[in-house]
């Protein structure tokens, strides 16, 4: 078995030392955010800083204590595993449906699944709210978890799977048929795991799709302790309605921890599975 070893082209000092100039613009936000998060509210908009003026760690603390924030970020994580394992669940499988399956209607069910790319989610809604109200779901979690899985998001997730399935070798399924297995158990145990990057990709952009998700909590959650993210860190207000800048920017450096793991994580399976396609036996 050989593998093919990817080789990293060295370039001159300069290239690098460019690089690092331009990429100064994007994390400098970043770190604008972390040094401000242990200011005081005094210090924020001052002159700009490379360091902490006040090193002021109980903002973190006081985050916490300003409002059920270890609530509102248990939620953040719970709905965004859900959302994340259900859109890879049931698009997946649709997604090899319309990809590698033939049955009537295929072209017109997949022509209306990508026309509700189309709708932007203000149009769309007034109606969730109501279909939901219908079912006494308002001021609950659930509508949170099922409109991504089965809404613009899920559709977006099956399209991406549906383009990846329909570049995998036909002779593989052929071979699998062959062998007896039926097509869920091919698509269980051949297209699977040789489906790591699209899964993967479709991975992180539902986690950063539900993390970021600001419109749907604010339409249907009524009660502070069912908060997401996004909610809570616009709920940091005095009582004149003024923002407390210092305790926001602690709760959103915090908030970011989450994001980079997912992302990491993820990222790192695609760079592998891209790295050993090249495997000859």
């Amino acid at each position: 078995m050989k593998i093919n070893k990817i080789r990293y082209r060295e370039y001159p000092l300069h290239i690098y030392a460019l690089l690092i100039v331009l990429s100064i613009p994007f994390l400098y936000p970043f770190w604008w955010m972390l040094i401000n998060s242990l200011n005081s509210p005094d210090q924020i908009f001052g002159m700009p800083r490379l360091l902490p003026s006040g090193w002021r760690w109980d903002n973190y603390g006081e985050a916490f204590r300003y409002q059920p924030f270890a609530r509102q970020y248990f939620n953040s994580i719970y709905i965004a595993v859900l959302v994340t394992l259900g859109n890879l669940f049931f698009a997946g499988m649709a997604g090899y449906a319309f990809g590698r399956m033939k049955f009537r209607g295929r072209e017109i069910l997949f022509l209306m699944l990508l026309s509700s790319l189309m709708m932007p989610i203000e149009e769309t809604i007034v109606p969730n709210f109501f279909f939901m109200k219908t079912f006494r779901l308002i001021n609950t979690h659930i509508p949170l978890i099922l409109i991504p899985i089965f809404g613009a998001q899920g559709a977006f997730s099956t399209f991406m799977m549906r383009q990846y399935f329909i570049t995998i070798p036909g002779e593989l399924e052929e071979a699998a048929f062959l062998d007896g297995l039926s097509a869920f158990k091919t698509y269980l145990r051949i297209i699977l795991p040789i489906s790591l990057p699209v899964f993967s990709s479709t991975a992180i952009l539902t986690f950063l799709y539900s993390w970021n998700c600001f419109l749907e909590p604010l339409v249907f959650i009524d009660s502070v302790k069912l908060f997401t993210i996004p909610l809570s860190l616009a709920n940091f207000n005095d009582s004149y309605g003024l923002p407390q800048w210092h305790l926001q920017l602690a709760a959103t450096s915090v908030s970011v921890i989450p994001i980079l793991l997912v992302y990491v994580t993820f990222q790192k399976k695609i760079t592998n599975a891209m790295a050993f396609s090249g495997l000859k036996g």
